[in-house]
This record gives C-alpha cells, sequence and structure tokens, in this order.
C-alpha cells in the first residue's frame, strides 16, 4: 500500500486471528495490548455495540505520535434481538450454538482507526445459518477446540464451522472477526490523506 511506510501501525488486539489478517494483508504492524474492561450500555443494538467497544479500546491509547496508526475491533453475534458475546463456561458456550442451530443469525464486526487527529469507526454484517446439529457434535466441539475467546462460541473456520455452517451472506473474514477488505480501503483511504 502507497504511503503507508511513513506510519507506524499499532494493532491493539491479542486476536491472532487480527495479527494474521494484517500480515496476510501485507500491512507491518506491532502489538499493544491494554487491559480493557469491555463493558457496553444495554441500549445499544446490533452493530451499535461492536462500534463502542472497537472505539472503547481506542480510547485507551492517547499517547499517540504523528505517525501512529491504531487499530482495535470487536465482534458480536446477534441472534434473536440480543448480543452473543464470549462464553465463559462449556455449558454457557453449548446453549449459544445450540440456539443458533437450524436458524439465521448475523456476525458483526467493527474496528476503529485512530490516529492523532482523525478516529474512524466501521462495521460490517455477516449473515450465517448453521444447520440442525446433534448434541455430541457440539460438546466435542466446545471439549476439543474450547471456544472462548469468540464471539457465539465458535470460529467459523474451526471444526463446528466445517460440519455447521451450509450457507453464508456476505464476507467470511468477517465472521472470523474482521472485515479485511473494508479495513483495507478505509486505511488505504486514511493514509492518502
Amino acid at each position: 500500500m502507497k504511503n503507508l511506510e511513513k506510519f507506524n501501525i499499532i494493532l491493539a488486539s491479542g486476536s491472532p486471528r487480527r495479527q494474521q489478517f494484517l500480515k496476510d494483508l501485507n500491512i507491518p504492524f506491532e502489538v499493544r495490548l491494554k487491559n480493557i474492561e469491555e463493558v457496553f450500555p444495554e441500549s445499544l443494538y446490533k452493530e451499535e455495540i461492536p462500534e463502542y467497544l472497537a472505539k472503547l479500546k481506542a480510547s485507551a491509547y492517547e499517547d499517540l505520535k504523528d505517525n501512529d496508526i491504531l487499530v482495535t475491533g470487536d465482534t458480536i453475534v446477534w441472534h434473536n434481538e440480543k448480543a452473543l458475546n464470549k462464553a465463559e463456561s462449556e455449558q454457557e458456550a453449548f446453549d449459544m450454538i445450540s440456539s443458533l442451530q437450524n436458524s439465521w443469525h448475523q456476525v458483526i464486526s467493527a474496528f476503529c482507526i485512530k490516529s492523532k487527529h482523525k478516529t474512524i469507526v466501521k462495521s460490517d454484517v455477516t449473515e450465517v445459518f448453521f444447520k440442525p446439529l446433534d448434541e455430541d457434535d457440539i460438546w466435542y466441539y466446545i471439549k476439543h477446540y474450547k471456544p472462548f475467546d469468540k464471539a457465539g462460541a465458535y470460529g467459523i473456520q474451526e471444526w463446528i464451522g466445517q460440519i455447521g455452517i451450509s450457507e453464508i451472506k456476505g464476507s467470511y473474514f468477517n465472521v472470523m472477526g474482521f472485515s479485511t477488505h473494508l479495513f483495507y480501503q478505509t486505511l488505504k483511504e486514511l493514509v492518502k490523506t
């Protein structure tokens, strides 16, 4: 990407998937982490939630230099008019995945790109359909893959996605937690200015 060498890209995410996406996009970056409590107002709806959380994470970085560009992100699963975040137990993960089967849900990923003088927040929505699943298959996935770091307690790129997801409408990478095409275009426009 032209002009990118003038900037220092900081990824404020411990997610190995987001780190891999930036590597795959050939964007040099460093990882800087701060511990942020991911709490949002209950009044927020759908994409407002991950957008709020991505911006909240970025707000912790007030010491940006002129050539720094900070990147944060957040993902939720939206189903039956509520957000499914990360499961805190095997039973909660089982309940989440069970509720998603044989129905459509939305995966909403947001990112925040912040420089010293500008903050841009965008989100993308992908619709995902899980076919009916056997309880044994759900438990197998939870025991072997321990998906406690993932919104909705599943990763589309993992075993459960391979056997259970029969249709998606939108970006596959967005379901993995990062709308790569939207991010790339937004970053490109930012470094041009």
